[in-house]
């Protein structure tokens, strides 16, 4: 008899321990997947890149590559990209040189006939360390060489006016901007690139943005991407005629 007991309570202890190992095992949250590898996010649009088709026969894809002003204006104003090959991948406060690495996923795997690249805001800011113009305008030119050896063309952006930026006051950007928009433009010349002028329409006589059009003084509202898409679609047409 005291055996028997003996082996029940042991076959009872068995069973416990094996139910508690499967309460563990289901309330054990999966492990994060860690990204600390992927400093340019490229897993951000990996899916849908993945699942975005091959261009149709002629049609003419667009991508627009930047950083929050490209990713919140298909938040904003959806209908812009919806019914148009316009393929948004902007990621907010990303630096030029993020851009960069993105470039063969984010651009040139999805095979587009044209590239708007708009870069530089955020070096200035200081989001990602401190860089010189020089480094921000080594990586636009990489990325219009890898452009052209694709046969991508790129439009390059004079960057949107900020007087300040509203999480870093203090820098006085509004001529760090001018002063890289001179290199971007000058550099479009000598490549013949169109360039794309955010700068000019949306600029207050302190050259920051005009406040009818922004909605923090970096970003723009839903009128500043009305203006901005009236030039985007000329800039558009002209790289492609």
């Amino acid at each position: 008899m005291i055996k028997l007991l003996i082996s029940l309570l042991f076959i009872a202890q068995i069973t416990f321990n094996a139910s508690a190992q499967q309460d563990t095992a289901k309330k054990a949250p999966a492990p994060k997947e860690d990204f600390k590898d992927d400093w340019a996010t490229l897993h951000k649009y990996a899916a849908e890149n993945t699942a975005l088709p091959p261009p149709a026969p002629g049609e003419k894809r667009v991508v627009f590559l930047g950083s929050s002003i490209f990713e919140f204006w298909k938040q904003k104003v959806p209908a812009f990209f919806e019914g148009k090959p316009y393929v948004n991948r902007g990621i907010a406060g990303q630096i030029s040189g993020q851009l960069l690495i993105r470039f063969r996923q984010d651009v040139i795997d999805l095979k587009p006939k044209a590239v708007i690249i708009l870069a530089g805001s955020n070096d200035l800011a200081g989001t990602t360390g401190h860089v010189t113009n020089q480094t921000i305008m080594d990586n636009i030119k990489s990325m219009v060489e890898l452009a052209e050896a694709n046969k991508i063309k790129p439009i390059l952006c004079a960057y949107l006016p900020i007087f300040d930026y509203p999480w870093r006051k203090g820098l006085e950007p509004a001529d760090k901007i001018i002063a890289l928009n001179k290199e971007i433009e000058a550099y479009a010349n000598q490549k013949k690139l169109v360039l794309l002028d955010y700068f000019t329409p949306l600029k207050d006589e302190r050259n920051g943005q005009r406040a009818d059009l922004t909605t923090d003084g970096a970003h723009p509202n839903v009128a500043g991407y009305q203006i901005m898409a009236k030039i985007t679609e000329e800039a558009i047409a002209k790289a492609l005629k």
